[in-house]
């Protein structure tokens, strides 16, 4: 695709020709052929649950976690503060008085995408009287507030660990 200076348009990215985009979809492809098979039953599938969904009002489609999810059929990935690649997820937990809070878990992929290095979790970002509301909530998060929660708790653990 040719830039059209006429316009001022100098920059029109062609999604085809980002490695990045191929780097990360060869991680993800791999990490999915080696889940183990008890891993598919997992209760909530987030897939079903962003069918249909609409993204808030003056947002991208897939400006929020949960419309990347939908629009692009996978989870995103991200570089983080510590130079390294990761891929985001949602999960929940109940919580003792009967709610439910979703955090984010990010996993830390081999610089080669050859296998998971370590993760690193969010703080709790989403609430809900159900499983499936709290991890809605959690889905609704754009993805700069997602990638802001990646590095705090990189750095977290970086205070943790030394």
């Amino acid at each position: 695709m040719e830039p059209d200076f006429r316009s001022g348009a100098d920059f029109v990215h062609d999604e085809r020709s980002d490695p990045d985009d191929d780097l990360f979809q060869e991680i993800e492809r791999r990490a999915l052929m080696g889940m183990p098979a008890e891993d598919a039953d997992e209760g909530v599938d987030v897939m079903d649950a962003l069918r249909d969904a609409d993204p808030p009002a003056g947002m991208a489609e897939d400006a929020t976690l949960g419309g990347y999810i939908r629009k692009h059929g996978r989870v995103p990935a991200f570089q983080g503060r510590d130079d390294q690649p990761y891929t985001v997820d949602v999960d929940a937990e109940a919580q003792a008085d009967g709610g439910w809070v979703a955090f984010l878990v990010f996993i830390r992929w081999a610089a080669t995408g050859a296998g998971i290095m370590d993760h690193v979790e969010s703080g709790d970002i989403g609430h809900g009287a159900t499983e499936d509301e709290a991890r809605r909530s959690a889905l609704e998060l754009s993805l700069f507030e997602v990638r802001t929660e990646l590095d705090t708790a990189i750095e977290r653990k970086h205070r943790e660990t030394g």
